[in-house]
């Protein structure tokens, strides 16, 4: 009776989605090494997801395919790139190091620029347009608020006027 309570806890189902905790699991590996009822119940509900998933998965358009095969292939060629020069040197007698650790590996390398995936250039010109539109904004009300101010002045002087 308590094994078929376990069973429909919905310990079972946490453990297929792959949510169960680490106590769940290591009590669930338990009771399917204990009890076969429990182990014949956990293989048939992973038949029941599989068959589930198998039901609701849609083929992708077959355009799809070739479009993912061209974006692996325009990464996968990369420009020859000749391997940073390592130079040893003696560091005791090098006057550059000043007495501190050779932890330090020198390197040299060909280019200054930094290579960005041509994913992110509209991600970064996003960023560059939202930059200058705030910009703009804060020029904006900067002036407005200044204005404010000059208007809140003459107010005052006009209202010190009509008090005396």
């Amino acid at each position: 009776m308590k094994i078929k309570a376990y069973i429909e806890s919905g310990v079972l189902e946490t453990f297929v989605l792959g949510s169960a905790s680490d106590q769940e699991v290591q009590e669930l590996l338990y009771m399917k090494a204990k009890h076969p009822e429990v182990n014949e119940a956990l293989q048939q509900l992973e038949q029941d997801m599989e068959k589930l998933a198998g039901n609701i998965a849609m083929t992708p358009p077959p355009h799809l395919w070739n479009r993912i095969e061209e974006e692996i292939n325009a990464l996968i060629p990369r420009p020859e790139v000749t391997p940073a020069r390592y130079t040893e040197r003696n560091y005791e007698s090098d006057t550059r190091t000043n007495g501190k650790d050779d932890q330090y590996i020198e390197v040299e390398g060909s280019s200054t620029h930094i290579r960005v995936h041509k994913s992110w250039r509209w991600v970064l010109a996003a960023i560059f347009v939202l930059g200058k539109i705030f910009l703009a904004f804060a020029i904006y009300f900067y002036l407005e608020n200044r204005q404010a101010q000059e208007q809140l002045k003459e107010l005052k002087t006009e209202l010190k006027q009509h008090v005396k």
